[in-house]
């Protein structure tokens, strides 16, 4: 029998390959996790939930999901398990600096994306996620969220890495969480969401063992949920510091690496 009683995999370079896809393996070892072992697969992303839940339906499963990088938790019928926003004044700092800059911005509140134009950025990540943004007046959008004490759950900033550098040295706010995805992504979450703080959610919800819980993922925002995980996976197409802080580096997304760890620490007992 499994040691392991929840699997919490990211998405982009992780679950899903260069492609964007998931394959037949990897379908095929989750399937078996969940169906045959009883291992809830969580799935763990900066996306919204519109951009993981077709990939459950994909997958065949049922379970919550974990939205912005820890913001946004949804239980398996979708609703609301916990939920952080950034704050209004905090997001009009952040798009006044962007701005400076003519860096592109995205704002996310919910399962809602927002833009104020459709340019060679927003495109793109359209193309990715298969989801069609909302155009709106940043400026009116935050004062209605100042009005209702809300705010985004997660802000997207894409430009040229140069840009992304120097935004990223300037944004110097305390109450937020600020990472690189890749080099032409800036990811802008609250300061106490995070991948780790939501899995403890769930493993609370669940009544697992820290010890029982094995993540992966590929990138620097996934470093805390790899070191915190019973056994943390890197992938092999992770940046090395990556790999330096977890306990198996698996395959590349490009060779089912997600499919080899689940055969191998989830199925093979």
């Amino acid at each position: 029998m499994s040691k392991f009683k929840m699997i919490c995999l990211d998405i982009d370079g992780t679950l899903l390959n260069s492609n964007n896809e998931i394959t037949k393996g990897i379908k095929k070892a989750i399937k078996t996790a969940v169906d045959q072992k009883g291992i809830p697969v969580i799935l763990v992303s900066a996306r919204m939930p519109k951009g993981i839940i077709f990939l459950l339906k994909e997958l065949e499963i049922e379970a919550p999901i974990i939205c912005y990088s820890g913001a946004l938790i949804l239980d398996k019928n979708r609703k609301i398990l916990s939920k952080r926003n950034i704050d209004a004044l905090d997001i009009k700092k952040v798009y006044s600096y962007a701005k400076e800059f003519g860096i592109h911005v995205s704002l996310y509140k919910d399962d809602e994306w927002y833009i104020e134009k459709m340019d060679e950025w927003a495109r793109q990540e359209s193309e990715i996620t298969n989801i069609t943004p909302t155009i709106v007046k940043f400026n009116d959008s935050i004062e209605k969220w100042k009005g209702e004490g809300s705010g985004a759950n997660k802000i997207l900033c894409m430009a040229a890495p140069n840009k992304i550098k120097l935004l990223k040295e300037k944004l110097k706010i305390d109450s937020l969480n600020i990472y690189p995805s890749k080099s032409t992504y800036l990811e802008i979450m609250p300061k106490e969401a995070s991948k780790t703080s939501a899995i403890e959610i769930l493993r609370e919800k669940f009544n697992i063992k820290q010890s029982e819980i094995l993540a992966a993922g590929d990138n620097y925002n996934d470093i805390d949920m790899i070191e915190y995980a019973g056994l943390g996976v890197a992938m092999g197409n992770a940046p090395d510091e990556v790999k330096r802080c977890a306990d198996f580096v698996t395959l590349s997304n490009d060779e089912d690496g997600v499919a080899e760890v689940i055969k191998k620490f989830c199925l093979d007992n």
